[in-house]
C-alpha cells in the first residue's frame, strides 16, 4: 500500500522553464544599464529661452547646473518671485559660492578647472537675479559660464 501514485502517461509535456530566469536576469541587466537616474528634481518653472546658435557642451568636462526662475505650482509656497535652485533645494544668492565650494570639492583635481557652471534660466525671469549669481560666481572665480537655451528661432521668444 503506497501512499503516493505513480502518474500514469497521457497527459501533456510540460513546459521547459530552464532559461526562464536566464531571460529574466538579462532583462534586468539590460535595465539597469541602459537606465538613467534624474540627477535634479525641478521645483521652478523652466521655460528655456530659444537661440539659434548653440553648442552642446563636450560630456568629458564637469558642468553644475544651477536653476532660476519662478517656484512652480507645487512649490507656490515660496512665492511668486524668481528664485534659486541649487540641486533639490532653493537657495538664496550667497548660497551660490558654498555650492560651487562643495562642487568642486566633489571632483578629482585635476577635473577642478574644467568645471562648467550652466545656468538654466527660466526665459520669464528677470536679470537682476541672474547679475547676482554671476557676480557671486566671479566672486568664487568660477568664470566657465553657460547659458542653457533651447532650439530655434531667438526672435520667438
Amino acid at each position: 500500500m503506497s501512499k503516493f501514485k505513480k502518474k500514469k502517461d497521457g497527459g501533456l509535456a510540460p513546459i521547459n522553464t530552464a532559461s526562464l530566469p536566464d531571460i529574466v536576469f538579462m532583462l534586468l541587466f539590460f535595465f539597469m544599464v541602459a537606465t538613467v537616474m534624474r540627477e535634479d528634481t525641478l521645483m521652478i518653472k523652466n521655460a528655456l529661452p530659444l537661440a539659434n546658435q548653440i553648442e552642446k557642451l563636450d560630456k568629458k568636462n564637469p558642468v553644475s547646473y544651477i536653476y532660476i526662475g519662478r517656484p512652480s505650482d507645487n512649490y507656490k509656497k515660496f512665492g511668486t518671485a524668481a528664485r534659486i535652485q541649487l540641486n533639490d533645494k532653493f537657495a538664496d544668492v550667497s548660497e551660490v559660492a558654498a555650492f560651487i565650494g562643495a562642487e568642486r570639492a566633489a571632483l578629482r583635481e585635476e577635473l577642478i578647472p574644467f568645471l562648467t557652471v550652466s545656468l538654466k534660466v527660466d526665459k520669464d525671469a528677470n536679470m537682476g537675479i541672474v547679475g547676482d549669481v554671476k557676480q557671486e560666481l566671479r566672486k568664487v572665480n568660477a568664470l566657465k559660464i553657460n547659458y542653457t537655451t533651447g532650439s530655434g528661432d531667438a526672435l520667438n521668444n
